[in-house]
């Protein structure tokens, strides 16, 4: 059966989409640590992210460094934290969360609440830093 996020990428469950490959799709989490927390995952549905063949791993993690940079960009962040824990949804993925401390990045905290509208448009934001 597809996980979540093979259901995501064919476009079964919507997403607040910031950018797409050939390998690799990013989208911005529904239970965000902070506002533009992202995941970036491979096409191929992979349990764990360190089973990934070498070169679909360092495709994932150059796409990764690529939303990160306009994340930075977008939301005047000092850092963005990147955690891999995997344990939710049997889909490798990289978790990017917008920080200005480290406190940001711990998963025990409440998680922000954005409307509709604020997912829309701070997907469309950093979309719009993506860089070559």
């Amino acid at each position: 059966m597809a996980s979540i996020f093979t259901k995501i990428i064919n476009g079964e469950i919507p997403s607040y989409k910031i950018a797409e490959d050939d390998l690799n799709y990013a989208f911005l989490d529904i239970n965000p640590l902070a506002k533009g927390h992202t995941l970036c995952i491979p096409k191929i549905e992979t349990d764990y992210l360190f089973d990934l063949q070498p070169e679909r791993l360092a495709s994932l993690t150059k796409f990764a460094q690529r939303v990160a940079k306009a994340q930075k960009e977008a939301l005047g962040c000092k850092r963005v934290g990147v955690a891999v824990l995997g344990f939710d949804v049997p889909h490798a993925h990289i978790h990017l969360v917008p920080m200005d401390n480290e406190a940001t990045l711990n998963f025990r905290n409440e998680r922000v609440h954005l409307t509709e509208q604020e997912f829309m448009q701070t997907a469309e934001l950093i979309a719009s830093k993506l860089t070559d």
